[in-house]
């Protein structure tokens, strides 16, 4: 984790791509320790993917990263039916969204979510169900599964710069 100041991303930052085959669930740990370890208030990261892609395995190794770093081990229980999870680490909130279920955008602001948006770490699963509210300048993840390999997925991240080379650094492999 860096610096507790909010950090949100503008829309008009530049942006990169950075790619990746991920061979095992260790794999896509590894990619979570490292988002765990940029993570800043203000990082939105909308997770997509079909179902069994790895999203929750994704956002429980963030959540389980950072909680780790405070010494605190617990439960990360998918948000699937209570929608949001939030997780208060220090200097950092961490709201984890599980949107699949989601009947209205607009329960979320009543959650707080948007809010969140610019003080909050925000992992949100099925983000395509946010509509208007998604966050200007959140970074993309979408994981696809490879139909060959059961534990292999391909990654693809679409965010800032500044970001990307952050990450790319955290996994030390080059983005491409």
């Amino acid at each position: 984790m860096t610096s507790p100041a909010p950090s949100r991303h503008k829309a008009g930052a530049p942006r990169s791509v950075w790619t990746a085959d991920l061979a095992s669930p260790d794999a896509t740990a590894s990619l979570a320790h490292a988002f765990a370890a940029i993570a800043t208030p203000g990082l939105c990261v909308l997770i997509n993917g079909p179902v069994g892609a790895g999203k929750s395995f994704f956002a429980r190794n963030v959540i389980q990263t950072l909680m780790a770093q405070k010494g605190a081990l617990e439960d990360v229980p998918s948000p699937t039916f209570t929608l949001v999870q939030t997780y208060e680490l220090g200097p950092l909130d961490v709201w984890h969204a599980d949107l699949y279920r989601l009947t209205d955008a607009g329960e979320l602001i009543e959650l707080g979510l948007e809010q969140a948006f610019d003080s909050a770490l925000c992992l949100i699963e099925w983000p395509d169900r946010l509509g208007s509210l998604r966050p200007d300048g959140a970074v993309e993840l979408t994981m696809t599964p490879d139909p060959n390999h059961q534990d292999r997925r391909h990654v693809r991240i679409d965010g800032p710069t500044d970001l990307i080379t952050r990450l790319s650094s955290a996994m030390e492999i080059p983005p491409e």
